[in-house]
């Protein structure tokens, strides 16, 4: 029994001492106090939890707030391959036609350059898990 339960036991204990020392005709009177006290008892606790919950939802929010939101959809990304298909052809031929060989693998370079920044953009754990500064292999 917590401290809350005792005094709500003494409430009902003065209410009962009430009522044999002022008889029957008073007992409505002192039921109603005592079940007034239990409703603001009742009204307390239940305030208490709907505050609780209210700032378990509020620290919820934020934090889905403070997480990376990506928006992306596979028509971007299907779009984005597709754009640089087709760019990756001219750029081919430039290349290619400027400097042989190496000029075609600068421009393919630069062609999976961007294509992997796009792929580590829309999805953060492609490549695995980043190591924090203090998760390194040698101990001090």
């Amino acid at each position: 029994m917590d401290a809350r339960d005792a005094e709500l036991k003494k409430e009902l204990d003065a209410s009962l001492r009430a009522r044999r020392e002022l008889g029957e005709e008073y007992e409505s009177a002192l039921v109603d106090s005592f079940l007034e006290k239990v409703d603001q008892r009742i009204d307390g606790a239940v305030e208490r939890r709907v505050r609780r919950h209210l700032a378990e939802h509020q620290m919820t929010a934020a934090r889905d707030a403070r997480a990376p939101k990506v928006t992306d959809t596979w028509g971007e990304r299907f779009g984005f391959g597709i754009v640089s298909l087709v760019l990756a052809v001219p750029l081919s031929a430039i290349g290619g036609g400027v400097a042989h060989l190496p000029g075609l693998l600068v421009a393919w370079a630069g062609i999976v350059g961007v294509n992997v920044v796009q792929a580590v953009r829309t999805n953060p754990g492609l490549f695995g898990r980043r190591r924090s500064s203090g998760d390194g292999d040698w101990e001090d």
